[in-house]
């Protein structure tokens, strides 16, 4: 056909040296990754991602609930390229934050809440970045092309758990976290969107099956369906995102969480017998992950700057803290603990 190449043997050995280092760079840059304790390592190829339909719906529906942060630079979300122009590649690491589970201090009857394991330690955005930043100047030690690269922890406009899936991390849960078989689901995502032409991962299978555990535990019945969340009715989201008054019908429900919710993981059969993390700054910090709902009630502003310093906690003002911790005390029978402050912060992240 005109205007049509023919491939060659010359075509072909020209292309042949590329894979190789294209192959050659991915299997350097995972190795370099594990020698940084990162349990699992993908590779995707920068481009647009592939549920756009299913992000448009999801945001036109209001399932994003007062998040309007998740609107704005709707484009970038949507392809890995215009953070990036030259982009080849996307780096997609997981690090395992997991605990043994601590039951509540027996020492004494003093009323307490609980927080998502996830904030039991250190900070994961400094963590986790601090270790990608190390892999990158690795690379750039190791790898004998240049290359650019940006690193992205869960505060840039990319979608992760949809870059994780397609690169093989894992999968998309029916509880919309990202599931992998022998790690379960507690672990941080972190990525480098980088101008390495990089040999990319296939995606992993889905393994969920016919279990619908995540979805049944759920106490505010998030899941309007498998797959998919509304966070406006999710604890996480009401206890950390929500700068507002939390909507009644959710008081009850919230239990004993003040920051967070771990229900749908906790039932999750991959996460029985995952690993417990090997990153110290992960382990629990006091009060995490019982805290005092007194001490949290009676926190001033500058009390709450000092012991939030260097946690994920600090996600929530200081009278959102107190707001979920009045209504975890009503649940838990300690109704003449209440809430200081005359209203919320309403100003948005």
């Amino acid at each position: 056909m005109a205007g049509t190449m023919r491939p060659t043997s010359r075509n072909l050995a020209a292309a042949a040296p590329d894979e190789t280092c294209a192959t050659d760079n991915a299997a350097r840059v995972k190795q370099l990754a594990a020698g940084l304790g990162f349990e699992r390592v993908g590779i995707a190829r920068a481009g647009p991602i592939s549920r756009q339909d299913y992000l448009t719906e999801w945001l036109s529906s209001g399932r994003a609930g007062a998040m309007g942060y998740l609107h704005r630079h709707d484009a970038l979300r949507r392809d890995s390229r215009l953070l990036m122009p030259e982009a080849r590649s996307v780096i997609v690491t997981a690090l395992n934050y997991r605990q043994k589970a601590e039951e509540p201090p027996t020492d004494d009857r003093t009323p307490r809440g609980r927080v998502a394991m996830y904030a039991w330690g250190a900070d994961y955005h400094d963590v986790v970045r601090g270790r990608l930043t190390r892999l990158v100047d690795a690379m750039r030690r190791e790898l004998l092309e240049p290359f650019e690269a940006r690193i992205c922890v869960d505060t840039a406009p990319l979608l992760e758990r949809e870059w994780a899936a397609a690169a093989g991390v894992g999968w998309i849960g029916k509880n919309t976290m990202v599931l992998h078989e022998g790690l379960g689901s507690c672990f941080f995502l972190g990525e480098i969107v980088t101008t390495l032409d990089l040999a990319p991962d296939e995606p992993a299978t889905d393994h969920c099956g016919s279990c619908t555990r995540c979805l049944d535990a759920c106490p505010t019945q998030a899941f309007p369906k498998a797959y998919e969340m509304d966070a406006s009715r999710c604890i996480a989201y009401l206890t950390i995102e929500l700068r507002d008054e939390i909507p009644a019908e959710f008081h009850r429900p919230i239990g004993d969480w003040v920051f967070g919710c771990d229900v749908c993981q906790d039932v999750c059969p991959f996460n029985r017998k995952a690993p417990a993390s090997t990153v110290p700054e992960f382990a629990a910090r006091p009060p995490n992950p019982w805290p005092r709902l007194a001490e949290l009630l009676s926190l001033s502003d500058d009390e709450c700057r000092t012991k939030l310093r260097g946690s994920a906690m600090k996600r929530a003002t200081r009278t959102m803290l107190q707001r979920n911790a009045a209504i975890v005390a009503r649940n838990v029978g300690e109704a003449g603990l209440d809430h200081p402050s005359g209203g919320l912060n309403a100003e948005e992240p």
